[in-house]
């Protein structure tokens, strides 16, 4: 029970994926603020951990998960899984968005001046995400890799470019902050993506996908600040000390 409230909610959510459910109905950041204990998360939220505790207990014994263990996969496998899944989903869906977005504020932006701030927030985040994800794909990516075939091979490798994995790491956690806070916005002016009486199918399916995104977003930031990042860290440690 102390070991558990002494964990930080990121740990036991890639520990777990079913954990996550738990913090996503009590509004707790697994992702990008995963690195806070149970006990504090408490606190700051006012709730009582004896009843989180309990819930995260029952939602371990009742429910399944189709997620996969994460948390063993080599960490070439998992920047894999991240390009193809996440990466390639972002990409895809931003036109997608942008498009309906453009076109709900053009019909209904009149009555729902809040459209318009959706958009915007959702253009920032699209134009952020992709120089983020470029930045992961050409610089911090290939030097994981590259640490992971070293490890294989029994190579000597000096240090990066960069200095250190801590400084590309350090900036992408604070871009995955960014979006996450711009993606609070996004859910408060939306409702919790709760569209208005008189909205048509076409504002039904945007808010949809909306709420989609971000959840893909938390599981895609999770990946990397609660299990990619961390193991990177602890590689370099051991790659550049042999």
């Amino acid at each position: 029970m102390n070991d558990t409230i002494e964990k930080t909610v990121g740990q036991m959510v890639a520990e777990d994926y079913r954990t996550a459910q738990v913090f996503k109905n009590h509004k707790i950041d697994f992702c990008c603020k995963g690195n806070r204990t149970l006990q504090e998360v408490a606190d700051k939220n006012g709730l009582d951990k004896e009843v989180l505790l309990q819930e995260l207990d029952e939602v371990q014994r009742n429910s399944q998960t189709d997620q996969p263990d994460f948390n063993t996969w080599p960490l070439d496998l998992l920047i894999d899984y991240i390009e193809k899944k996440h990466h390639r989903y972002v990409e895809e869906r931003i036109p997608i968005l942008k498009q309906y977005l453009n076109k709900l504020c053009q019909v209904h932006g009149n009555k729902h001046p809040e459209l318009f701030g959706i958009f915007e927030h959702f253009t920032g985040s699209a134009g952020e995400l992709s120089m983020h994800m470029k930045k992961e794909e050409l610089v911090l990516f290939p030097w994981i890799r590259k640490m992971v075939a070293g490890t294989a091979d029994g190579k000597t490798l000096g240090p990066p470019q960069f200095g250190t994995v801590h400084n590309p790491i350090q900036m992408m956690m604070e871009e995955h902050d960014n979006e996450g806070e711009r993606f609070r916005k996004i859910a408060a002016l939306s409702g919790d993506y709760t569209p208005p009486a008189d909205a048509c199918n076409t504002y039904r399916v945007t808010f949809s996908l909306l709420q989609e995104f971000e959840e893909d977003l938390h599981r895609h930031i999770h990946l990397e600040n609660n299990i990619l990042f961390p193991k990177a860290e602890i590689l370099e440690k051991e790659v550049l000390s042999n």
